[in-house]
């Protein structure tokens, strides 16, 4: 007569029962690779002995098995291998490969959102103000005796127009009533960057 392990024992129980791991796992809350491992007897991967113990006592509760009987047949099994070491995870040299990709992979995206934050700050640092004029969309006017114009920079910059401090609203957007004279009108616009960088705008408009 063979003699079954306790981990056979277990998956026998469970086959004939059709529960899969999956199942089993959900409700004990043992993840299903040590199950399989218990499974197969395989006590490598469990940091101690009482790890053990503790899931063939659940595992064998949900599978309506004796737990008692399952754990002598377990000291049975086990006692044939006393000199088996158990996987200890308390230093690098023990990870097992995916722990250790996981590991450089959180690093190496830690030090991608570093060095992405630290070159923004930079370029916001070197970089002049940008400018944009919104209105007019037209360079070449008719019949008016000024026209206001509308654009958008920094919400912190400083806006000098002719002389004139312009400031802006919330979302960086400021307005100018330009007076035109007949001809060409040489609008110019400097912003001053938080950063201290300048920048200088200069649009021509015609007035016909």
């Amino acid at each position: 007569m063979i003699m079954l392990s306790v981990g056979e024992m277990l998956r026998k129980r469970r086959e004939e029962t059709g529960i899969t791991l999956k199942q089993i796992e959900k409700e004990i809350r043992v993840r299903e690779k040590f199950l399989r491992f218990i499974e197969e007897n395989d006590w490598r991967y469990f940091a101690s002995k009482v790890y053990i113990i503790g899931i063939i006592k659940t595992y064998s509760n949900a599978l309506g098995l004796d737990p008692a009987k399952m754990l002598a047949y377990f000291r049975r099994d086990y006692e044939k291998h006393e000199d088996l070491r158990f996987k200890k995870r308390v230093n690098d040299s023990s990870f097992n490969l995916e722990t250790k990709k996981i590991i450089m992979g959180v690093v190496a995206g830690i030090i991608l959102i570093f060095s992405a934050y630290f070159t923004y700050q930079v370029k916001l640092y070197l970089t002049p103000p940008s400018i944009t004029i919104l209105k007019p969309d037209q360079t070449t006017l008719r019949n008016m005796e000024k026209v206001q114009i509308m654009g958008k920079t920094e919400k912190e910059a400083n806006i000098v127009i002719f002389g004139d401090k312009v400031f802006v609203d919330s979302e960086g957007v400021f307005t100018y009533d330009f007076p035109l004279k007949k001809g060409q009108n040489t609008f110019i616009i400097e912003v001053t960057g938080a950063n201290g960088k300048k920048s200088i705008l200069k649009k021509q408009f015609l007035l016909e």
